[in-house]
């Protein structure tokens, strides 16, 4: 997929003999633990342009059709769902699977019906791949007494429970019109106004700031490589930002030899759909928890006002310990907060054995905005206690 130019995030559980999360991230993927189970993905609504399930083995027609309810929720209209595996070529397989036919055959017609009730197309089947097509609005669904979702804010999903309901399509005024807006090809999508700045479903931001953001972002990132020139090569192919905004950095530091997992923090205001929207990845997270990644699989982690954001909320070590968790050893840390909170977390981040530097803004030393870089150095316990592995 990467040589088409198409980002893919995936999740898996926590598996005790395949740590599959793992294998891709130290490939240079995207991918988070998690699953499909009582509660919400923590993606917003139309985020992905499409979903695959290869072999995942989900039940799509337990609890009345709820996973595939949430698969609806988060695939934008127009997107695709591509089932690969059971019961899809049941008659090739239902020996091998120790299911009989006509209990293969139920299944998948219970999932061509549910498909139907979500506004969905079957568009392909052969071999054992089915592709399902989500329509672009609801004018034309055939929906028979369906039980559509509350409102509640679709994408109030923090630790919410799944429900088994249907998720309105946003209101047309027209057949052809695609329900929550048409997006651009990327890359261009990448700094097109997306629809929810567009439509003013972002608190406080116009199209006018947004681009302003892009611009002050741009700016921000070549002061960056300034400060470290190994940002934007290959060195970096992990990439995080613990308080993506907008996603303004990932964004301007766009690249085929990295990628950004941008975190959009649940205290925080609600951006990550329009992250989405401009074709980049990311997901909800609380730092006061513990990421949903393995140990060691980001190269370089982007802290733009973390600290002054959670100050009030839970207690700067944890964060860095968790900060220190899912780095690489040599992986670099770019912090930028207010000057006092940042010598908090220099004092705090020397205790680790991160090598660190303060660095002025941008716009001179008297901006009370610092840049602090930090480098978790590679260190073992040594006989004579701990070292680096080049005194060794």
């Amino acid at each position: 997929m990467l040589k088409r130019n198409v980002l893919a995030m995936s999740f898996a559980p926590r598996d005790n003999h395949e740590a599959q999360v793992q294998f891709a991230l130290e490939r240079g993927v995207p991918a988070v633990i998690g699953v499909l189970g009582s509660i919400n993905l923590p993606y917003p609504s139309r985020a992905f342009d499409m979903a695959q399930c290869s072999r995942c083995l989900i039940p799509w027609t337990a609890n009345d059709g709820m996973y595939l309810m949430e698969v609806d929720r988060v695939l934008r209209p127009g997107g695709y769902w591509v089932l690969s595996g059971p019961p899809i070529n049941w008659k090739t397989y239902y020996q091998v699977w120790k299911r009989t036919k006509e209990d293969l055959k139920a299944e998948q017609k219970k999932i061509e019906e549910l498909a139907e009730q979500l506004c969905w197309e079957k568009k392909y089947e052969k071999g054992d791949i089915a592709i399902f097509r989500k329509k672009v609005n609801d004018k034309s669904c055939r929906r028979n007494s369906a039980n559509m979702c509350k409102p509640r804010g679709s994408d109030d999903v923090w630790y919410k429970q799944m429900e088994t309901c249907i998720t309105p399509f946003p209101k047309v005024s027209s057949a052809s019109e695609v329900a929550g807006g048409e997006l651009k090809k990327f890359p261009a999508r990448l700094f097109a106004v997306p629809p929810h700045i567009s439509k003013g479903l972002v608190e406080g931001v116009s199209v006018e700031s947004y681009q302003e953001d892009n611009k002050l972002w741009k700016k921000h990132v070549n002061a960056y490589k300034r400060i470290n020139r190994l940002i934007g090569t290959a060195r970096y192919r992990n990439v995080m930002d613990m308080n993506a905004g907008l996603g303004g950095f990932a964004a301007a530091l766009e690249s085929p030899k990295s990628w950004v997992m941008n975190v959009v923090p649940t205290i925080g205001k609600d951006t990550l759909g329009v992250i989405y929207e401009r074709g980049l990845v990311g997901i909800y997270h609380d730092w006061c928890e513990g990421f949903s990644t393995y140990p060691r699989t980001y190269d370089l982690i982007h802290a733009n006002g973390v600290f002054s954001l959670y100050q009030d909320k839970c207690s700067f070590e944890d964060i860095l310990l968790e900060m220190d968790r899912i780095l690489r050893p040599e992986g670099a840390v770019i912090f930028r907060d207010d000057v006092d909170v940042l010598n908090k977390v220099r004092k705090i981040a020397g205790g680790m054995r991160w090598d660190t530097k303060m660095n002025d803004h941008e716009d001179g030393p008297l901006v009370p905005e610092k840049i602090l870089v930090a480098v978790k150095q590679y260190w073992v316990g040594g006989i004579k206690g701990n070292s680096t592995s080049s005194a060794e």
